[in-house]
């Protein structure tokens, strides 16, 4: 994730010592006081789901599938992380709260030190389930809603989601729990992006998740839909704009941007244009704490059969299962060549990749779309939309402005 906010109108939040290693910066009590050592586990407890999203990483259906990890198995994995040193569980789906041990297993994780928070379609929080989960200690839930009622409700596959959504975020705020909201964009969602962001901002949620497409699972199938880069380039301009906006009116609203970080070279040049160049240094230098695109090192996935991935989106490949082996293991081993060689991308990637001046902010961007389109997982990221002289450099140092090490 990419913090807009923080970046471009210094907004302190919870995660600045987890991300850029700034805790002692921040006015906000913080997740960890230092940059995470261990990854951000996305737990995907079931594939079933009551909505049927288009874009759907999990490929999730509406139907129970065979093999879940049961309250057991989830308990022994969540004593793995927590052993490990895990910051996060996100516990995913499908929808997660189809399962009725949720709330049981995020009191687990929550007892044991790591941090519980929810990714959900938003339906199904109920008064009764969102008190419950809070009273469990969940710390955060994401809701995603995909554009206004007609597009989110198109598609996501059932009339009536996008206000069962906001009522859901409601509920959520209400019972003063953390919420946020989540919005992928491609050709069928991006006429309502300023909708969406007026739309956060009127029920009161204060934290903005700008999600590009992966092409993992059904998002895979409709990777056509997906933005031209130079529609792309267009649509994470105007969030920086409305970020600045609502800042400068006095409304801090926590932007991010999430699987695209060709973002990270543009918002070094952004802050350039628009602030000069001490302010792009202390962007970057922040951008290279951060430590670019996270798949095989700051993020994981563990799914609802126990199978380990490289992210929550690159599901068609397994590192293990940890029916086998405890998670901490399976990560640990780099005798497995796709884990290591990632894990040292900069030297293996090819074509603009190879020699771009925003590498080590970067490192490549999304590694499955390029796998996906180029059928090579260290091609390009067809999704870069920097341009040959921005790619070219120069970037600026901390010497010119940035926060020192």
């Amino acid at each position: 994730m990419i913090s807009v906010s923080k970046l471009l109108c210094g907004l302190d939040a919870e995660g600045d010592g987890l991300r850029y290693d700034a805790a002692d910066e921040s006015a906000e009590p913080q997740i960890r006081e230092e940059k995470q050592r261990r990854p951000v586990v996305v737990w995907n407890l079931t594939k079933q789901c009551n909505l049927y999203c288009d874009h759907c990483y999990a490929a999730a259906d509406t139907d129970c599938a065979p093999g879940e990890l049961s309250t057991a198995e989830g308990k022994r994995l969540l004593d793995d992380l927590a052993a490990y040193g895990v910051p996060v569980v996100l516990f995913s789906g499908g929808e997660p709260l189809v399962r009725d041990d949720l709330a049981e297993l995020v009191a687990y994780a929550s007892d044991r030190g790591v941090r519980p928070v929810l990714s959900t379609n938003g339906t199904l929080l109920t008064p009764e389930r969102v008190e419950t989960l809070k009273a469990a200690g969940l710390a955060y839930a994401g809701v995603s809603v995909d554009g206004l009622a007609a597009r989110n409700d198109d598609f996501r596959g059932q009339q009536g989601a996008f206000d069962a959504a906001v009522r859901g975020i409601e509920t959520c705020l209400d019972a003063g729990l953390k919420t946020g909201l989540r919005y992928t964009i491609t050709e069928a969602t991006l006429p309502d992006l300023d909708g969406v962001v007026d739309l956060l901002h009127d029920v009161g949620v204060d934290r903005f998740c700008f999600y590009h497409l992966d092409y993992g699972g059904r998002g895979n199938d409709i990777r056509d839909a997906d933005l031209s880069p130079e529609t792309r380039r267009e649509a994470v301009e105007r969030l920086c704009e409305m970020t600045l906006d609502y800042h400068d009116r006095g409304h801090d609203i926590e932007t991010l941007l999430v699987g695209n970080y060709a973002d990270a070279g543009f918002l070094v040049e952004y802050a350039r244009r628009e602030f000069g160049e001490a302010h792009a240094a202390r962007v970057h230098e922040y951008l290279r704490r951060n430590g670019g695109d996270p798949a095989g090192e700051r993020v994981a996935d563990v799914d609802y059969q126990g199978n380990v991935h490289l992210t929550q989106f690159w599901q068609g490949y397994s590192l293990g299962n940890v029916r086998d082996r405890p998670f901490s293991a399976i990560w640990e081993d780099e005798s497995n060549p796709l884990l290591r060689t990632l894990r040292n991308r900069e030297d293996h990637l090819r074509g603009r990749c190879a020699d771009c001046a925003y590498r080590s902010v970067c490192r490549g961007g999304s590694r499955l779309r390029a796998l996906s389109v180029h059928d090579d997982p260290f091609a390009p990221d067809p999704q870069c939309y920097l341009t040959e002289d921005e790619r070219a450099g120069p970037v600026p140092s901390p010497a010119d402005g940035g926060p020192a090490d």
